[in-house]
Order: C-alpha cells, then sequence, then structure tokens
C-alpha cells in the first residue's frame, strides 16, 4: 500500500494510521473468527499434494477457508486508505483487490471465500465509521496522509 501511496505508514509520520490499520486487523479476527468456526469450511489445498505458492504448514489444516481473514483484511485496509488518501483511491482499491485474488491463485481459499472476506470487509469498515473513536482516529490519520512527506524505500 505505502508504495502505491507514495507515503510510509510509520509510527514516525502515520502513527493514528498504522494504529487505525492494526486495529482493523485485529477486528477481522473478532468478525471472522465465528464464520470460520460456524462454516469450518476445509482450504481447497487439504487432502490433496498440488503445488501451492507458500508453504504448507500445520494451521492450514485448522484454520478454515470461509471467509478469507487475509482478504478481509486487505479490503479493509484499501477502503480506509481510499478514504485517506482519494486521489489514490482506485490504487487502494487494486490493492486490496490483489490481495484477496492472490489468496485464490495460491490455493488456499475458494473464490467465495474472498468474496465473503471483502462483504465483510465493507460492512465492518462502514459499521466502524458510527464508532467516535474511529470517527476521531480518520479524522487524525487524514491529516497526517496529507502532512506526510517521507515515502516509502524499495519500492519499484
Amino acid at each position: 500500500y505505502s508504495c502505491k501511496l507514495g507515503v510510509s505508514i510509520d509510527e514516525k509520520q502515520t502513527p493514528t494510521t498504522l494504529r487505525v490499520l492494526h486495529r482493523v486487523e485485529l477486528d477481522v479476527r473478532t468478525i471472522g473468527t465465528p464464520a470460520k468456526d460456524l462454516y469450518n469450511r476445509p482450504r481447497p489445498l487439504i487432502g490433496d499434494d498440488k503445488p501451492i505458492c507458500i508453504p504448507r504448514e500445520d494451521w492450514m489444516k485448522t484454520n478454515a477457508s470461509y471467509p478469507s481473514g487475509h482478504s478481509m483484511t486487505g479490503w479493509a485496509w484499501a477502503l480506509i486508505l481510499a478514504e485517506l488518501a482519494p486521489a489514490k483511491a482506485d490504487a487502494m482499491l487494486s490493492i486490496g483487490k490483489s490481495v484477496g485474488d492472490s489468496r485464490a491463485i495460491c490455493g488456499v481459499h475458494y473464490i467465495s471465500d474472498i468474496e465473503a472476506g471483502r462483504t465483510l470487509a465493507a460492512a465492518m469498515v462502514a459499521k466502524l465509521h458510527g464508532d467516535p473513536q474511529f470517527q476521531r482516529d480518520i479524522a487524525k490519520a487524514r491529516g497526517e496522509m496529507a502532512r506526510a512527506k517521507a515515502a516509502p524505500t524499495g519500492c519499484a
């Protein structure tokens, strides 16, 4: 996200923005885990030995596929960053979509897992807008983004 934003999201220049993104990552677990537990859908890689693009790990056997938490996080971050930097909205949404898409490409989620993650993310972000603390943090983060000068390093 930082490379496309042209702004480093870090403790020094955008601490509130970083805190909002961390909060959302925790909220994704709170919102997504009950659905994962309820549906307990095995991941597409379980029961086969087809190649996937990330290392197979034991947690993949017990962490349900539906909904995709990575997709939820990626889409929620994209929605928030698009709001904070409207001129970069298309790039943020494209990255957020790619995060989810990569989960199917890598063979660790079904498309429906990814779509469910995006839907839950959109609902979660909409609900967060009703929280006064979130509103204050977003207002402060918007100011941070407007003042941010340091561009990320290592972007191609």
